[in-house]
């Protein structure tokens, strides 16, 4: 008879390119929920969330308590992420680039989309433009990577005026406009965007910057206190319809909490 060899596959099973350790998958469910529970939880209210049987739980959590994933407190019962969690974590922060991570996303955006991507983190003077990936329609701008781009007129500017606090762009600002303070018409200006962007999800500008171009942007957050990235869909406005523009939003927003998700960030929380 025949000794399987490792490259062949069994009738009825999976191939051994997509076969796993079960016990390590349903011992990950657990840390999801623990993690999804935002604290310490009992032991019923893990098995509720793992959707598994408590006695079957609490076999799990024996084990991933002695290798240090878990902890259990003396005092309440419940159970936490454990030292060795800490460390994983605290390593995985360390290791992690966050604007190689996004990137790897750009060309997949521009490609579904058509149009010009670019990815902008915050620097000293403003947002900062780190990586550019030109699309199908030609536009009217040539922007280098390295360039920094207003606040107040560009879609990145404004995801960033949305996102990070006061203190951080308001002399960023200032200093842009060259102003010591800003009038109220301006103020009016910064305060609809703050408070208009994070319910639309994105911001948005048409000749802001370049006339006769439109862009749309989105945040990216981070896991750590990092600030949010931004990424921004340019595209001509000539030909664009408002029903272009909300179908663009729709896709940008499903990439950048795509990008968010990749870099450890739960897509529903939001900075402020």
């Amino acid at each position: 008879m025949k000794t399987p060899r490792p490259s062949d596959s069994v009738p009825g099973e999976p191939s051994p390119a997509r076969q796993g350790i079960q016990s390590v998958e349903l011992a990950m469910t657990v840390l999801q929920a623990l993690e999804e529970g935002r604290g310490p939880m009992s032991l019923t209210q893990l098995a509720a969330a793992s959707g598994m049987q408590p006695s079957k739980v609490h076999r799990y959590l024996v084990s991933l308590a002695r290798v240090g994933l878990v902890a259990q407190s003396p005092s309440t019962g419940r159970y936490d992420m454990g030292p060795a969690m800490r460390r994983l974590g605290v390593e995985s922060l360390r290791r992690m680039d966050e604007v190689a991570l996004v990137s790897e996303h750009l060309p997949g955006l521009r490609d579904s989309t058509s149009h010009a991507v670019n990815l902008s983190v915050w620097g000293d003077h403003g947002p900062v433009v780190v990586r550019w990936e030109y699309g199908a329609h030609a536009l009217p701008i040539t922007v280098r990577v390295g360039a920094t781009m207003p606040l107040l007129t560009s879609a990145m500017g404004g995801a960033f005026l949305a996102y990070l606090p006061e203190q951080l762009t308001m002399p960023v600002l200032c200093e842009q406009l060259e102003v010591e303070v800003l009038d109220a018409a301006t103020r009016e200006r910064v305060d609809r965007i703050r408070t208009g962007v994070p319910r639309e999800g994105v911001a948005s500008t048409i000749g802001g910057v370049i006339p006769g171009i439109t862009s749309v942007a989105a945040p990216v957050f981070t896991a750590g206190e990092s600030f949010p990235l931004v990424v921004t869909l340019v595209m001509p406005a000539r030909g664009v319809t408002e029903q272009d523009v909300a179908r663009l939003s729709a896709e940008l927003l499903r990439s950048t909490r795509a990008m968010t998700e990749v870099l450890g960030h739960a897509v529903e929380q939001q900075l402020p």
